[in-house]
């Protein structure tokens, strides 16, 4: 009897054996099914570049998929080929990646975000806030810990930020109070759910071995911990995640549509703000290269696009 793992969990132990992400996993995954049945079910084996671009061919022409998602298809299956099947063939750095169109990003105005932030209430008003005063990607404000938020100094640690580093943004002063007070209510809620015998969390890394009293610790708790219990897909075991970042998400466009914004708006908006309205103010873009988490300077760059007065504050003939 063959005792060898099944392709998908080969898949699988090799992304969490990278630590990759759950949903870097389970998107990777379904890739891999899809090209396996648009191949009416051959192995990936004894199939090559001409299957692989057949596929690609497919998302881009048939299904009219965007540039980003074709790419991701690509990336899903060169980790097949490379890391799963470990074959490393001439052929995978041949294949030609879409091209990515180069958008500006959607800002809106002070006024805007003011009003858009008026419209929200509790949890939802406190992380929308916290994207527009300190430049955070979603994930990154709801992965946040409690030992992660400094009061003391005004700062807050992005720890695994996008490609696995950790940065410091600053903690807006008009957040501190709301902030200590929703923290309160989060201490109480943990502390409740230590008495009868729960209040543990997911930690990254093995930590919770290495650390065994760690994931009871009210510091590792998340800031913005969900509302109710839920199955982790990975241990399987029971315990309070984070808040889900479709409940903001869906909320933030409710609220936008409902002031009459009719720009495409989603929280990661609130960050593209924060950079173009840093910049508009005079801020060093070195400084908001830091603060948004960007290696490259050219990324940052393309906020002095946006700004009301160009990007080099060139002052238009018209206005003279």
């Amino acid at each position: 009897m063959d005792d060898k793992p099944r392709l998908l969990d080969q898949m699988r132990d090799r992304i969490r054996l990278k630590h990759y992400s759950i949903r870097t996993e389970r998107v990777y995954c379904e890739w891999v099914k899809r090209f396996i049945r648009f191949h009416r079910y051959r192995h990936p084996q004894d199939m090559g570049a001409a299957e692989v671009e057949a596929f690609l061919t497919d998302l881009a022409v048939r299904r009219d998929v965007s540039a980003s998602t074709q790419n991701q298809a690509l990336a899903a299956l060169l980790f097949l080929y490379k890391e799963v099947l470990g074959l490393d063939l001439p052929w995978l750095a041949d294949i030609v990646r879409a091209k990515k169109p180069q958008r500006l990003p959607v800002v809106l105005s002070v006024d805007e975000v003011r009003r858009v932030l008026s419209g929200l209430d509790g949890d939802i008003w406190l992380v929308c806030s916290l994207l527009y005063g300190t430049g955070m990607r979603l994930m990154e404000a709801l992965r946040l810990r409690i030992k992660d938020v400094d009061f003391s100094r005004y700062e807050i640690i992005i720890r695994d930020g996008k490609g696995m580093k950790d940065r410091v943004t600053m903690l807006p002063q008009r957040l501190e109070q709301p902030l200590r007070n929703h923290l309160a209510v989060v201490k109480a809620l943990h502390e409740l759910e230590l008495a009868q015998g729960r209040g543990d969390v997911w930690l990254p890394f093995a930590l919770s071995r290495k650390y065994p009293n760690a994931p009871h610790e009210l510091g590792w708790q998340y800031v913005f911990p969900a509302a109710g219990l839920s199955v982790d897909p990975r241990s399987g075991a029971v315990r309070r995640h984070h808040l889900d970042e479709k409940r903001v998400q869906r909320t933030l466009k409710r609220v936008a549509k409902a002031t009459g914004i009719v720009k495409p708006i989603s929280p990661h908006t609130l960050r593209h703000c924060f950079a173009t309205h840093l910049l508009e103010a005079g801020q060093d873009i070195r400084t908001v290269q830091e603060l948004l988490g960007h290696a490259d300077i050219r990324t940052t760059q393309i906020y002095t696009h946006v700004l009301n007065r160009g990007g080099l504050a060139v002052l238009s003939p018209l206005d003279r």
